[in-house]
């Protein structure tokens, strides 16, 4: 019989401090992919109040656990169980990595084709956007956090992407 070990997407790659940042894996105990049928917004976005404590967001919006994924498609950091609406788990798909520091915006300007910049970018807003090469979801945690999620199969890129740029942002720094 073969012992089967379970591994997070970024197993042993993560945790880093470089220069400014340190980057984290956040380990997810279950993503739900929720999109509701025509017309079952409003009672979707109840039951998910009930249930988690925050509705639907707006288009680049996160509240709580529920983060807008796109048009009519929501992610929820929790299962849930809902009527109205395709409901399927996510959570193996996604890699999810938390960037911190002084020097994150700069790491992600390297690195990401839309402004993060506080003033542009405030907290709670998420971006469907590119990094590098990769499709990723950005929302910005706190002043200086954000939290960042790739397909699973491409989490040794996405850190190796993050650590490079954090580490050319440090030797600018001196």
């Amino acid at each position: 019989m073969v012992s089967l070990i379970a591994k997070t997407p970024c197993d042993t790659r993560l945790p880093l401090a470089v220069g400014g940042v340190e980057i984290s894996e956040v380990v997810a105990d279950t993503i739900t992919s929720v999109a509701p049928f025509a017309g079952q917004e409003a009672p979707v976005s109840n039951q998910l109040k009930s249930q988690v404590g925050a509705l639907l967001t707006s288009v680049n919006q996160r509240a709580g656990p529920v983060l807008w994924f796109g048009h009519n498609q929501w992610l929820v950091m929790a299962a849930v169980t809902l009527d109205g609406a395709a409901v399927t788990d996510q959570t193996d798909a996604w890699a999810i990595v938390t960037i911190s520091g002084e020097d994150a915006e700069d790491v992600l300007a390297r690195l990401v084709p839309i402004d993060l910049r506080g003033a542009h970018f405030s907290e709670g807003q998420i971006a469907r956007t590119l990094l590098g090469h990769m499709h990723v979801a950005i929302s910005r945690t706190g002043k200086h956090a954000f939290e960042i999620m790739a397909m699973r199969s491409m989490a040794g890129t996405l850190v190796h992407e993050l650590e490079i740029a954090a580490r050319g942002v440090a030797a600018r720094r001196g």
